[in-house]
């Protein structure tokens, strides 16, 4: 009898990128996007408070901050968005009656956001797509590492635009 081990495809590995050829793009704005992390857009700093933070602290924190938008943060981890545009929509017209209460209870809860390992195209889209003009970025753990702005994604477009 002769003993000849049988083979298998599986016996030797292949490669599936071996003939991967990279993207290649004709716009160098456009290859920025596809591959550029959304950490190279500027995202810090960032300003956060806590869900307790009554609205005229938070309403203070905006102006003092010069910021447009607070993250609320709960034992580290993204539990909603206090913008403008909270105030605007939900305090301005009842704020003597507000004022004191929690912030939790006027702010943007569960907002979209996009990890530190997304593309910086990913950040535009949620901008885009829902309309939100401030993106809070997480990492892994869920953890806020930072927010991006219009104006930080204006930056990083005209920094790629003069490469």
């Amino acid at each position: 009898m002769n003993s000849k081990p049988i083979s298998s495809p599986c016996d030797e590995f292949q490669d599936p990128l071996k003939n991967y050829d990279p993207k290649v793009y004709c716009d160098p704005l456009m290859k920025a996007l596809a591959e550029e992390k959304v950490t190279s857009v500027q995202y810090r700093p960032v300003a956060a408070i806590s869900p307790q933070t009554t609205i005229r602290e938070a309403v203070q924190a905006l102006s003092k901050l010069k910021v447009a938008c607070l993250l609320i943060e709960e034992a580290g981890r993204l539990v909603g968005v206090f913008s403008d545009r909270d105030v605007l929509d939900k305090v301005a017209l009842e704020y003597d009656t507000l004022r004191e209460r929690p912030v939790s209870e006027v702010m943007t809860r569960d907002p979209v956001c996009v990890f530190d390992s997304d593309s910086s195209a990913a950040a535009l889209s949620v901008m885009a797509v829902c309309g939100f003009r401030h993106v809070p970025v997480i990492d892994v753990k869920h953890q806020v590492v930072g927010i991006v702005s219009p104006q930080r994604v204006t930056e990083f477009l005209r920094k790629q635009l003069v490469k």
